[in-house]
């Protein structure tokens, strides 16, 4: 059986026009490149209307200011004392021990001492261990204490301070301890400084700016 052979011609209008490389490699009878990826832009067609512009609402902005917890701090020392009503005795402060600790106390304010066993809230009581008292022009410095000096004040309550977490713990021993403890302690008003006069004093001399 005879056969024909045909002539294969391409069309004009299907050929492939590849670019034009500069090297390529000899085995390899078709490269394709990779060319320049095209960039799309999308136009409106001519018969819808261009959508028109939307103004955004600019809202208010509503500072809420909240309202801050007052904490309970003390008054000054000023205030406390004009509130006591010390006139002259304002110009007094004296270094008192109770316990083993040692106050600078001042009529018209008050401290936070340990615990004062026997002693009820409105009692008044006389504090004789004096170490110091000090006014405007004179210091009365005690040896150990000032003679005769007491500081007067009333106990205004009978209270405990902050809780105090104590823990306890050993590792590798399956031990551990966890209590709070609040200490007791006393406020007491100081009222007022005396007996101090007799004592002998020492001047206290101004600084002398150079």
């Amino acid at each position: 059986m005879a056969t024909a052979t045909l002539p294969l011609r391409l069309l004009a209008s299907k050929t492939l026009a590849l670019p034009s490389a500069p090297s390529l490699p000899a085995r390899c009878s078709l490269c394709v490149v990779a060319s320049v990826p095209r960039r799309w832009r999308l136009l409106a067609s001519a018969e819808e209307p261009a959508p028109a512009p939307v103004e955004a609402e600019v809202l208010e902005e509503v500072v809420v200011e909240e309202e801050e917890e007052e904490e309970a701090v003390p008054e000054p020392v000023e205030a406390q004392i004009s509130a006591a009503g010390a006139g002259k005795d304002a110009d007094i402060f004296a270094v008192v021990m109770i316990g083993s600790r040692q106050y600078i106390v001042m009529p018209g304010r008050y401290i936070y001492t340990q615990r004062l066993k026997g002693a009820n809230v409105n009692d008044q009581i006389i504090l004789n261990k004096v170490l110091l008292v000090s006014t405007r022009d004179k210091a009365y410095i005690g040896m150990p204490v000032v003679t005769n000096a007491a500081v007067h004040a009333v106990v205004e309550e009978q209270g405990r301070d902050d809780k105090v977490i104590v823990f306890k713990f050993k590792k590798k021993k399956k031990y551990q301890r966890k209590h709070g403890h609040r200490q007791p302690n006393t406020r007491l008003k100081i009222t007022g400084v005396s007996g101090y006069k007799d004592y002998p004093a020492d001047p206290i001399f101004e600084p002398v700016l150079a």
